[in-house]
């Protein structure tokens, strides 16, 4: 029943144009930052460790564009999940990089396409998606409420995608994916569970990162990318945005986790007030040794 309820009402809220679906977002998350003192604290909180801005006056702004953004790409969700491929394409103005994955599919390899939590990377990789020559399975960790992971997944799964679960049989079946030649996104910013990731710098902080990555970036006959979709102002639509890695992993756990970061905060820079900055990145998962003082 939840499920069923939860869909029309996704559905409902896609049929809306976009500037009126980021309306709502704005004004659902700034109700959420009024009546939730955490909420705000801790988009405050790591925007502030982060020192991307330059003075307090700046970072009040900030926190204040990040509540906004975060409401519209939860708004936004209903549109991805939702419209049509076709409907998706037009909303997408432009696309930097896309020689890149042209490149690596002209050469048969697999994509490894990584995405932060920037921008609406939902609509990012329908767009991607729906321009490439092979299938794309997205990586991802079943939501806290079960009842929405079915209206998620049947949205992701449209056009020529695919999911699979962060389990070991969701990597096992994302391996098989890059071997054939074909495409996977995944989140680098998620806090992993224990055994599966280890501690290294984020905008100056520990944070306990994912090793699968890397690991999946190493792999034979594999390309990795960043992108994401970066959101216009005054709904006028995205800007999906491919980058390149900038410098190869090395085989070496710690160092390519480090880099995995370093090259995560270089998208975000691109636009930190897309960010999910509410997202508890510094979480110490349950069973993990706290980061010692060298991290």
């Amino acid at each position: 029943m939840r499920a069923r309820l939860a869909q029309f009402l996704i559905t409902a809220l896609s049929y809306l144009p976009l500037p009126q679906v980021q309306v709502i977002g704005r004004c659902l998350a700034r109700l959420a930052a009024g009546f939730s003192p955490r909420f705000r604290q801790r988009i405050q909180d790591n925007l502030h460790h982060s020192k991307i801005a330059a003075s307090y006056q700046s970072e009040a702004k900030l926190v204040k564009q990040s509540i906004d953004h975060i409401g519209m790409g939860a708004a936004e969700l209903s549109i991805a999940w939702c419209r049509t491929p076709d409907d998706i394409m037009r909303l997408v103005q432009a696309c930097e990089g896309w020689e890149h994955i042209e490149a690596a599919q002209a050469r048969g390899e697999g994509l490894l396409l990584v995405t932060p939590h920037l921008g609406n990377y939902d609509i990012a990789g329908r767009y991607v998606s729906q321009r490439l020559s092979c299938p794309l399975t997205a990586m991802y960790r079943p939501p806290k409420l079960a009842w929405l992971e079915p209206v998620m997944n049947q949205g992701r799964v449209r056009d020529k995608g695919k999911t699979a679960p962060a389990t070991p049989a969701g990597v096992r079946q994302i391996m098989k994916a890059l071997r054939a030649g074909e495409a996977t996104v995944i989140l680098p910013d998620q806090v992993p569970s224990q055994g599966d990731g280890v501690w290294a710098p984020f905008f100056g902080r520990p944070a306990y990162t994912m090793t699968l990555v890397p690991r999946l970036a190493t792999m034979k006959g594999v390309t990795t990318l960043f992108f994401y979709g970066h959101r216009l102002p005054k709904g006028q639509g995205f800007i999906i945005k491919i980058r390149p890695l900038q410098t190869p992993f090395t085989g070496d756990k710690e160092h390519d986790v480090a880099l995995m970061n370093q090259m995560v905060e270089s998208v975000i820079c691109e636009a930190p007030e897309q960010y999910l900055w509410s997202y508890n990145r510094y979480k110490k998962p349950a069973g993990v040794q706290p980061p010692s003082s060298a991290c």
